[in-house]
């Protein structure tokens, strides 16, 4: 369930729900990348959707190679951002910045896009290449 129905989530919960690890969850809480918005009387992290929204984005910027600290940079870029009062004071730094993490972002996609199509290159040519052999062995 979610903050909406004044439920929030257990670590386990929020680890199944965004495909990372307790731990891993457990590290961005004590790195302060993500930190849960409730912990319970008991002291255990309680988790809300927006909660799990920003553990995705952190998620999506480990696959693309983020340090630790530029997540916890951009995640802070993008609060300015939602932030009117920040924005509007720190307008063109923040600017700024977006345009270095979206820079760095394109340049991580057109190196995945190379890889996958040597992926597909060579798959196809193993394909051709085993189809050929094995097929002129069987003659």
């Amino acid at each position: 369930m979610s903050e909406a129905h004044g439920v929030h989530m257990q670590i386990g919960q929020v680890a199944a729900r965004t495909e990372l690890s307790i731990r891993t969850v457990r590290h961005y809480d004590e790195a302060g990348l993500v930190i849960p918005s409730v912990r319970s009387a008991g002291g255990f992290r309680l988790y809300t959707d927006a909660d799990v929204d920003r553990l995705m984005l952190a998620r999506k910027m480990k696959s693309l190679g983020f340090t630790l600290s530029e997540m916890k940079d951009l995640l802070a870029v993008l609060d300015a951002v939602d932030d009117t009062k920040t924005c509007a004071a720190h307008g063109e730094m923040v600017e700024q910045r977006l345009r270095v993490y979206r820079a760095k972002i394109d340049e991580n996609a057109a190196r995945l896009r190379s890889q996958l199509a040597d992926a597909e290159e060579l798959a196809g040519w193993l394909s051709r290449r085993a189809e050929v052999n094995l097929h002129a062995g069987r003659s």
